[in-house]
C-alpha cells in the first residue's frame, strides 16, 4: 500500500496558444455577473504593448479593468499593500495576475487581502491565512517559477529578508497558458526562468518530505519538457513549439512542487536574490550543480532515476548515473551563456558568510533537503559557487 499523501492544485488549467486576446469573453463566461477587475502587472509589460490585445478583449466584453503595474521583481511589501489599496478603491471583484512570477505573487496576496481583516503581517508563514479570497486567475508570461499553481507568494521585508505566504487560498481559479504571451522572450530570461522550473521539478522529486506519486509523474514530465526544450527555447526566441513545451514544463513542475516542497537550492538562492537583487531563476542556477553534488551521497538512487529519463544513455551504477545527471544539468546551464559563478553576478567574496548565516533563515525549505545543511555546508556549496 502506497504512502498517504494529499495533492492539491489549480481546478482549471487552460492551454491554448493565443488564449490571451480572448480573455474577456472567456472570464464573462466564466463570470457572467461580475464587471470590475483589476490585472496586476508590471511597468514594463504594460508599456511593452503586450497586455493591449488582453486588455481590449477585456473592454469589449463589458469588463471595467484597473491596470495595477507597480510591481517590481522579489516585491517589496510596501508594492504588496498600495496594490491591494488602489485594488480595493476600485471595487475589484476579480484579480488577474498577468505577468512573471512577482506579479502572480502579488495577485494572490491582493487576492486575499481584498476583504480580509487580516495584515499581510499575520499571513506570513503556513496556513496562516483566513477566511476566502476573491476570484484569481493566473497568466504566466515566462516559463519558469510555476507561481500559477502554487499556494506560495514570496515578498521581500525589510531591506533583503524573503518571506513566503502559504496557504491553500493562494491557489488560483484558473491558470492561462498562452505560449503566445512567452514568444520574443530574451535568451538570458529564457534560460533563467528555464532553470529555475527544472529546479522545481528535480527538488520536488527529490523532497525529503511530502514527495508522492501525483508529483513524481509531473516532476519527471516537467524535467523531460523543459530539458528537450530550453536551449531551443533560448536560441530562437519565436520558436512556437519550444516555448508551448516550456510553458507547459514549468505549469507541471509547479504543480509538483505546490505539493512535495523546493529545498536547498531554493534555500541558498534567497540570500542572493534577497541582498544582491539577482534574479531568482539566476540565483538557482547559480547555486543548483554545487547542491546537487552536495545531495549525491543521499539522493543518488533518486538522481539516477531522472538521469535514466533524461541523460541520452545515461548507464551504469546508481553514482554513475547521478554523475551522468549532474554533467547533464552543467551543460545545458553552460550552453545558455548565462552567469555561472557568484563572482560574475557582482558578489563579493566577504558576502559569502552573511549569506550563509542568512540561508539557515529558510528552514521551512532546508526541511526538504535530502540531506541535513548546516551553515558550515552552506558556505563551503557558495564557495565552490564562487
Amino acid at each position: 500500500m502506497a504512502d498517504a499523501f494529499r495533492f492539491q492544485t489549480v481546478p482549471t488549467l487552460v492551454v491554448e496558444f493565443g488564449t490571451a486576446r480572448r480573455l474577456g469573453a472567456l472570464l464573462r463566461e466564466r463570470y457572467p455577473t461580475l464587471e470590475r477587475a483589476c490585472l496586476v502587472t508590471d511597468g514594463f509589460l504594460h508599456r511593452s504593448g503586450l497586455l493591449a490585445p488582453a486588455l481590449a478583449d477585456l473592454s469589449a466584453n463589458g469588463w471595467h479593468v484597473t491596470v495595477l503595474d507597480q510591481v517590481v521583481a522579489d516585491p517589496p511589501e510596501h508594492v504588496v499593500l498600495e496594490a491591494a489599496g488602489a485594488a480595493r478603491e476600485a471595487r475589484a471583484q476579480i484579480v488577474v495576475g498577468l505577468g512573471g512570477g512577482s506579479s502572480m505573487d502579488v495577485a494572490k496576496l491582493i487576492a486575499v487581502l481584498l476583504d480580509s481583516r487580516q495584515t499581510l503581517g499575520e499571513m506570513y508563514g503556513v496556513n496562516r491565512v483566513e477566511g476566502a479570497r476573491t476570484p484569481l486567475v493566473q497568466i504566466p508570461t515566462t516559463a519558469g517559477t510555476g507561481s500559477e499553481v502554487t499556494a506560495v507568494s514570496i515578498v521581500t521585508v525589510g531591506d533583503a529578508t524573503k518571506m513566503g505566504v502559504v496557504a491553500p487560498q493562494l491557489i488560483a481559479d484558473l491558470a492561462i497558458l498562452d505560449a503566445e504571451l512567452t514568444l520574443g522572450l530574451p535568451s538570458p530570461v529564457t534560460a533563467a526562468t528555464g532553470i529555475d522550473a527544472m529546479v522545481h521539478a528535480i527538488e520536488a522529486y527529490t523532497s525529503a518530505r511530502l514527495k508522492n506519486p501525483i508529483s513524481d509523474m509531473l516532476a519527471v514530465r516537467a524535467l523531460q519538457l523543459l530539458s528537450s526544450h530550453l536551449l531551443s527555447a533560448c536560441r530562437d526566441g519565436q520558436d512556437r513549439a519550444a516555448r508551448e513545451a516550456m510553458l507547459l514544463g514549468a505549469t507541471f513542475a509547479g504543480q509538483a512542487f505546490a505539493n512535495a516542497p523546493v529545498a536547498a537550492v531554493h534555500a541558498l538562492a534567497y540570500p542572493i536574490g534577497g541582498i544582491y537583487h539577482v534574479p531568482h531563476g539566476l540565483s538557482n542556477a547559480l547555486v543548483l550543480p554545487h547542491v546537487l553534488k552536495f545531495n549525491a551521497p543521499v539522493a543518488a538512487p533518486l538522481y539516477a532515476q531522472l538521469a535514466t529519463a533524461i541523460v541520452p544513455g545515461a548507464a551504469g551504477t546508481q553514482e554513475e548515473k547521478t554523475a551522468a545527471f549532474i554533467e547533464h544539468i552543467e551543460h545545458l546551464i553552460a550552453e545558455t551563456h548565462i552567469a555561472s559563478t557568484l563572482r560574475e553576478v557582482g558578489i563579493p567574496s566577504d558576502g559569502l558568510e552573511r549569506m550563509a548565516k542568512d540561508a539557515m533563515l529558510q528552514q521551512r525549505l532546508l526541511v526538504n533537503n535530502p540531506r541535513p545543511v548546516t551553515e558550515a555546508d552552506a558556505l563551503a556549496i557558495y564557495r565552490a559557487a564562487y
